[in-house]
């Protein structure tokens, strides 16, 4: 049986263009959010998927939602699958964290970054990692989570550094697909639904900041 990794990025939220929302509770998706997560529904329509998991967050379950009922499955919650913990930053705007130092440091080396009060990213790729392994061990799997989670596994899978971060891009209601067995390959990065040009990024990016990503 193919153990095989459907990672889904949660749709848009209006916090997201403005602060770090993390793991605010009460986040939801907003109208175009709402129809990002029924285009996702319509393009897995049919896929050979056994079970459907979700970040904790609200944002993750109302993407998960219209798939969970085109799949005919109940969604099942992992902690494993929840956002990165980014402590203090958790919940600021962009603009007050790009005026700190570690903002700096997490644009330059990403593997040395433990955000105050939270993980490191290398915590958290390890967390990320041994619960997809986990959850992977069912065949087809979907799971909802958020953008930092989902270039945190690629990273692992495509065997680059964690300094590569900033080379992955994960849009709104994007599918990433990961094949897992003696050497994972991956399928496919950053599908959407519907293309859409994506707007360019006047400085980099940074886990969380969708502000700078299509």
């Amino acid at each position: 049986m193919p153990r095989i990794l459907l990672l889904i990025r949660h749709a848009e939220n209006d916090v997201m263009h403005r602060r770090l929302a993390g793991r605010l509770p009460g986040v939801h998706l907003n109208r175009r959010g709402q129809q990002q997560a029924l285009a996702v529904a319509r393009m897995l329509l049919g896929a050979p998927v056994q079970a459907l998991y979700s970040s904790p967050l609200e944002r993750a379950l109302e993407t998960a939602e219209p798939l969970a009922r085109a799949l005919g499955l109940q969604i099942e919650v992992r902690p494993g699958l929840n956002e990165v913990d980014f402590g203090r930053w958790q919940g600021r705007s962009y603009k007050q964290l790009q005026r700190t130092r570690l903002w700096k440091l997490l644009q330059a080396e990403p593997a040395q970054v433990h955000f105050p009060g939270g993980e490191s990213l290398v915590e958290a790729q390890q967390r990320v990692v041994n619960e997809l392994e986990s959850l992977a061990m069912e065949g087809a799997v979907a799971c909802v989570t958020h953008a930092d989670v989902i270039r945190l596994a690629l990273l692992h899978y495509l065997n680059m550094s964690l300094n590569d971060l900033h080379r992955l891009v994960i849009a709104p209601a994007s599918l990433s697909t990961i094949v897992l067995g003696e050497r994972p390959q991956v399928i496919t990065i950053n599908r959407t639904a519907e293309f859409e040009w994506p707007v360019m990024p006047a400085q980099a990016v940074s886990p969380g900041n969708p502000s700078a990503r299509p």
